[in-house]
């Protein structure tokens, strides 16, 4: 299940670099909620987690993400992240570090089906604490 949990790290944090909202938004299911940090209100809903992300690549520049080792246990899972980005208008660095847990749940069908359809299936929300 790590390599799962894994893959959808890097699908997520590999779109942050590019920039890439449909990247990103592929690791969520349509009725996903995104919570930017844990005093943030809650992004219900692909249309909101896509509205959320859709300025990114108009703000940030040069970004690099990184993740932590995965904790996981059964459903849930967690790491730790760093990403570093230029601000485009005044060219100030950011240096965000948080954390991403997600609760993912998958029909007993999907364990055989293979990375990609499970993404389509899993029901994740996606926490940051950044």
């Amino acid at each position: 299940m790590n390599e799962i949990f894994r893959a959808l790290i890097d699908t997520f944090g590999k779109g942050w670099e590019r920039g890439d909202v449909d990247a990103i938004c592929s690791v969520f299911t349509d009725d996903a909620v995104f919570l930017e940090t844990p005093f943030s209100g809650p992004d219900r809903g692909m249309a909101a987690i896509r509205a959320y992300w859709k300025d990114i690549p108009l703000y940030q520049a040069e970004t690099n993400f990184e993740s932590g080792e995965i904790y996981a246990a059964g459903p849930w899972f967690a790491t730790e992240f760093r990403c570093t980005f230029r601000r485009r208008r005044t060219g100030e660095p950011v240096d965000a570090r948080g954390a991403l847990a997600s609760i993912c749940w998958w029909e007993r069908r999907t364990q055989s089906l293979g990375l990609a359809k499970a993404r389509r299936t899993a029901g994740c929300r996606l926490e940051s604490t950044g």
